[in-house]
């Protein structure tokens, strides 16, 4: 298993979103990149820790690749706001790709130079090394199955149009 660490905006829909594409074996919310240990979310939320809202991604490479990954993640986010998706604002909502391994690294950042080259506009998707991460409390764990109705700034049909362009 390879696993990719993700910073979309709410994590929730981040996390339900990936939960679903083909070869993502786990999913799991957390904090990451942040200034202390074991930040909860009020303290994520209020400023007193830096750490941005992230879904670690758990996934078998003979399945998917981390460039077919990012084409997900390219797909449910906004490259051009900062510390902002959807109706979030905050430095906890900034875009990113955190990575374990250099190899990650590279395949990370040759995909959004070569998507930036198609645009006149700077990306705000930064690509960092893992510095820290920390799971989220349980309540936010696959909240959006806990509550269907929950906030959501990400398009979760995408996966369902997709499998439908497949059957035709």
């Amino acid at each position: 298993m390879k696993r990719i660490i993700l910073a979309g905006g709410c994590f929730w829909g981040v996390q339900a979103y990936f939960r679903d594409v083909k070869g993502v074996k786990h999913t799991e919310v957390g904090y990451a990149n942040g200034n202390k240990e074991n930040p909860t979310y009020k303290e994520v939320c209020n400023g007193v820790a830096t750490h941005a809202e992230v879904t670690l991604v758990e996934y078998d490479e003979t399945v998917v690749q981390l460039p077919t990954l990012l084409e997900h993640f390219f797909r449910i986010i906004n490259p051009y706001t900062l510390n902002r998706q959807g109706h979030d604002v905050g430095v906890q909502y900034r875009s990113g790709v955190y990575f374990e391994s250099e190899e990650d690294a590279q395949v990370a950042r040759q995909f959004i130079a070569s998507r930036q080259a198609l645009s006149e506009r700077k990306f705000a998707v930064v690509v960092e090394p893992l510095k820290n991460y920390y799971i989220a409390e349980e309540y936010h764990q696959d909240y959006l199955i806990k509550n269907p109705n929950g906030y959501c700034h990400v398009n979760l049909g995408l996966l369902k149009e997709d499998e439908k362009n497949e059957k035709n």
